[in-house]
């Protein structure tokens, strides 16, 4: 996919210095420009490699003066990093505009679904799905019965959405995850075997949520495990059955969250964190990379180590862990001292 100076320069309202016909098809770092590749400049660290750079095409903020020539044609704009930004955009939004049913693909009895859909091939779609409008389903994804998918949603090669599940609005989910298994549960018998509880409840995602690669999120027992509208998930990441997710929280990969939790708005979660069953975080909590949650935490509690505890307090006992060896050093020391007196 090629573009012109003059096409991009439209796109991001810039004025074109150089020729307007040049082309480019790729993107590439100041520093490691090619021909035919697409950069940008924002961070005056990079200033002088605009001038060695063998880039085809260089978005710069309209106040950039070159003090020497250039080889490359400049877009000049009001901010580049976020014109350079809104060009990613662009041109990932062109590269998903894909529709039309690939060969071989299932599509079960009962389905409904709107204009521009894409399915790729050896997809399956279950009975009574409702798929919304523009909505692209890549290659190997499986779609179970009477499941409910709003608009303008993109699943990845490789989706696994179960039954009953309901997905609003704009989301994406990428490839490998999985929305819908079976919740852990197990009964203990007395000769220590275990029966398996039927989880008979669902997942609803609502408007805007993304979730990264081979993510889980379980069904519930009874009832919904619920993701409010605005979530990020990374990837890799387990969500348990019945746990809720407040609105515009985030979590970075690997973290594990136990069944029943509620977490609320606005949250901020690092990675690798395991948070147990049962508990309420409130709004606006944050919470460490690599920290283990046992307790319920209030309204913009910040929380570090495992078990947690308070941010501050954290890396003030921290410091005293560091230096340990001395401390018992020292203590042993002032022993020998009072022991000789």
């Amino acid at each position: 996919m090629k573009f012109t100076a003059a096409q991009i320069a439209s796109i991001l309202e810039g004025e074109v210095v150089g020729n307007p016909n040049v082309e480019v098809y790729k993107l590439s770092k100041i520093e490691e420009g090619s021909e035919g590749s697409l950069t940008f400049l924002a961070n005056p660290k990079y200033v002088n490699f605009i001038y060695s750079t063998q880039a085809s095409i260089a978005i710069v903020n309209h106040t950039f003066e070159p003090e020497q020539a250039i080889s490359a044609t400049l877009i000049k704009v009001e901010d580049a990093y976020k014109s350079f930004s809104k060009l990613l955009e662009y041109y990932n939004q062109v590269k998903l505009m894909k529709s039309g049913i690939e060969q071989p693909s299932v599509i079960s009895e009962g389905v409904s679904y709107g204009e521009g859909l894409y399915l790729g091939s050896f997809c399956y779609i279950g009975k009574n799905v409702k798929i919304g409008t523009n909505v692209k389903i890549y290659p190997n994804s499986f779609i179970g019965d009477n499941v409910v998918i709003g608009d303008n949603c993109v699943f990845f090669a490789g989706a696994r959405i179960y039954s009953e599940t309901e997905i609003g609005n704009n989301c994406v989910i990428h490839s490998g995850t999985i929305i819908g298994s079976d919740g852990f549960g197990f009964a203990p018998n007395e000769d220590g075997t275990y029966n398996k509880v039927p989880q008979i409840g669902n997942v609803i995602i609502e408007d805007n949520v993304e979730i990264g690669a081979c993510s889980t999120i379980d069904r519930a027992t009874l009832g919904s495990t619920v993701i409010r509208k605005g979530v990020k998930l990374d990837n890799q990441i387990q969500v348990a059955h019945n746990v809720e997710i407040g609105e515009n929280t985030v979590i970075a990969a690997q973290t594990g969250i136990a069944g029943s939790t509620k977490i609320g708005k606005n949250c901020i979660i690092g990675g690798q964190v395991g948070i147990a069953g049962h508990l309420t975080l409130a709004d606006g909590v944050r919470i460490q990379a690599q920290s283990g949650i046992g307790k319920s935490l209030k309204e913009g509690e910040t929380v570090q180590g495992s078990p947690s505890f308070n941010y501050g307090d954290y890396n003030k006992s921290y410091v005293h862990f560091k230096n340990l060896p001395k401390i018992v050093n020292d203590i042993h020391e002032l022993k020998k001292i009072i022991i000789k007196e």
